[in-house]
């Protein structure tokens, strides 16, 4: 069986579409989505709109991310525990707010925290930053023994994560921990939307393939840079540069 996973597609319509189009030129017959769905893209609203219809017909699980989170609980202060202290996701945040319907808000709600599901032999859990908080980070490069205590008691076998904007797999005795990278906002040095291809063949067996799909993304930044709130063409300029740091 062949599984897409892909994540923080934050609002990012152009390249959720050419991934779509990728995955399918793959045969998968599955999607697991792990979060941050709207905010900090050009096309926030539109984006939902996408995955709403995408879901009729096909086998999609979402769970919501931390900024799925931040548009439905920020208040704008900065001591409520999710209104980000980076001035240009702040502005982002309100945006999203302003702009996503009732029934948009409606739909972050109701994605879950996580989930769980055997596929294969294989027991698969989709958390967006960690097993204990949305807005936890696996990292490239991460000391093994801090992995270790994030992942302790986990049953399942194969846990999926975003977050970071960055891919990378980690293999922990009988458990492997899969960041998937970032679909909308890539932070890997290209700017190429990238998700996982997870392969499955009984018996507990299975592949982990890391896919990047290139798509117009001086067109979406050029887009996003429109936007009318402050920070716009700073979100602009790190989608070229595939950067998470924050231009002057």
């Amino acid at each position: 069986m062949k599984i897409a996973v892909l994540s923080d597609i934050h609002g990012n319509l152009d390249a959720l579409k050419a991934v779509m189009e990728d995955i399918h030129s793959q045969g998968a017959e599955k999607i697991f989505i792990c979060g941050d769905v709207a905010m900090a893209g050009a096309e926030p609203a539109e984006t939902i709109d996408y995955l709403l219809k995408e879901r009729k017909f096909k086998d999609i699980v979402i769970i919501q991310g931390n900024t799925d989170e931040m548009i439905l609980k920020s208040t704008g202060s900065p001591d409520d525990g999710y209104t980000p202290p980076n001035e240009t996701m702040a502005e982002a945040l309100k945006y999203a707010q302003k702009i996503l319907s009732p029934n948009k808000k409606e739909f972050l709600f109701e994605l879950a925290p996580s989930h769980s599901e055997k596929i294969d032999d294989i027991s698969v859990l989709l958390v967006h930053g960690s097993p204990r908080r949305n807005n936890e980070d696996i990292y490239p490069d991460m000391p093994m023994d801090e992995l270790a205590k994030i992942i302790e008691g986990v049953e399942e076998n194969v846990i999926f994560c975003g977050h970071t904007h960055k891919p990378v797999i980690y293999h922990l005795g009988k458990k492997t921990v899969i960041n998937a990278g970032s679909v909308g906002r890539p932070f890997a040095d290209m700017p190429d939307a990238c998700y996982v291809i997870l392969y499955t063949a009984g018996s507990g067996k299975f592949e982990v393939n890391f896919r990047y799909v290139p798509y117009d993304y001086r067109f979406s930044a050029e887009k996003l840079s429109k936007l009318p709130f402050k920070g716009a063409e700073k979100l602009a300029q790190m989608l070229i540069k595939a950067t998470s740091e924050y231009p002057d």
